[in-house]
């Protein structure tokens, strides 16, 4: 699978990159903490991940501690104490240790798009890597700044995981909770920490552009995974998708929602969502995000003087669509 071109045979060649990723099993050495002893325990940590033990005791979890490692501390003694002993959450640790008794089947892909991100992007480093557990908090990948990735293994458990539901994940969303789409996530919390999705005062063709481009960025770095999964379809929904694309296409301008700004009525076509509203059952929530990709791929190939710096740094959608050329199979 890393050995496969994208979908035109157009990726380059990395092979002959070499790329070290720094990795850390921050749930390991977590769950590894004398119970009776907390907050030695996280002064020790704190030694092992200065750059990283406040961001998910108090963004993540919003424990409170604020680097008061005291036994006494009540983010400590109640809240971390219940985190690290709750039957449940000993149990979540047990599961990702079983899943997980090493990180070399994410490591390798990371690796590869790794490879493939220096390649078009060669000014900037390779994140050091930490992956940690947030009890099933939703956590899939978060960066702490452009030098520090962080993956939630708990996240990625596979979709008949039975306690996912029990927490208020949707099923649409649990095809995605397996170790094949962890790339998927990595890259795309790298690319939203420099480019944030925005939807304040936004039109849904502004949206679908930088949804689109987010994929045709996803494309570029992870062209040896399949479409689907970079879009988080199922291959039903993806032929769908390409069957009817003059359909959704015309959907969305017969209806003269392509500048529409109401985010009651357009935000649900960027998110991921069971379907799409007003289209068959076969459509993806998030159909919008696709034809948005559709559209900057058009741009793409009709400005092959751009390198992919330039065409992410597009900022007027209408005028991107316009000078695409895109005109919908």
């Amino acid at each position: 699978m890393l050995a496969a071109c994208g979908q035109d045979g157009s990726a380059p060649k990395v092979s002959d990159s070499k790329i070290s990723l720094n990795t850390r099993r921050f749930d390991r050495d977590l769950a590894a903490i004398d119970t009776n002893h907390i907050a030695a325990g996280l002064r020790q940590l704190q030694q092992k991940y200065p750059d990283f033990l406040d961001f998910w005791l108090d963004n993540l979890m919003q424990f409170n501690i604020n680097g008061q490692y005291a036994d006494t501390t009540s983010g400590i003694c109640r809240d971390l104490h219940t985190f690290l002993t709750y039957g449940d959450y000993r149990g979540l640790f047990d599961t990702v240790a079983r899943h997980y008794p090493n990180t070399e089947m994410i490591d390798e892909p990371l690796r590869q798009g790794f490879a493939y991100y220096q390649h078009y992007f060669p000014g900037r480093s390779i994140p050091r890597i930490v992956y940690f557990i947030s009890g099933l908090n939703n956590w899939s990948a978060v960066t702490v700044d452009t030098s520090l990735l962080g993956i939630g293994l708990d996240m990625f458990l596979g979709e008949h995981y039975p306690f996912y539901r029990s927490v208020g994940i949707p099923d649409y969303m649990l095809p995605q909770l397996r170790p094949e789409a962890v790339p998927v996530f990595a890259f795309r919390a790298l690319y939203e920490n420099l480019h944030p999705f925005t939807a304040e005062g936004r039109s849904l063709l502004d949206m679908m552009i930088q949804r689109g481009k987010e994929q045709y960025f996803l494309s570029k770095v992870l062209p040896f995974l399949p479409e689907e999964l970079r879009l988080g379809f199922s291959k039903v929904q993806l032929d769908w998708c390409q069957k009817n694309e003059a359909g959704v296409y015309n959907f969305f301008v017969k209806g003269n929602m392509l500048y529409e700004t109401n985010w009651g009525k357009i935000l649900r076509y960027v998110q991921d969502g069971p379907t799409a509203a007003g289209m068959p059952p076969q459509s993806p929530g998030n159909v919008g995000s696709w034809l948005g990709f559709q559209i900057v791929q058009k741009y793409a190939e009709s400005h092959s003087d751009q390198d992919i710096q330039a065409i992410l740094s597009q900022k007027d959608a209408a005028a991107l669509l316009q000078q695409s050329g895109y005109r919908p199979r």
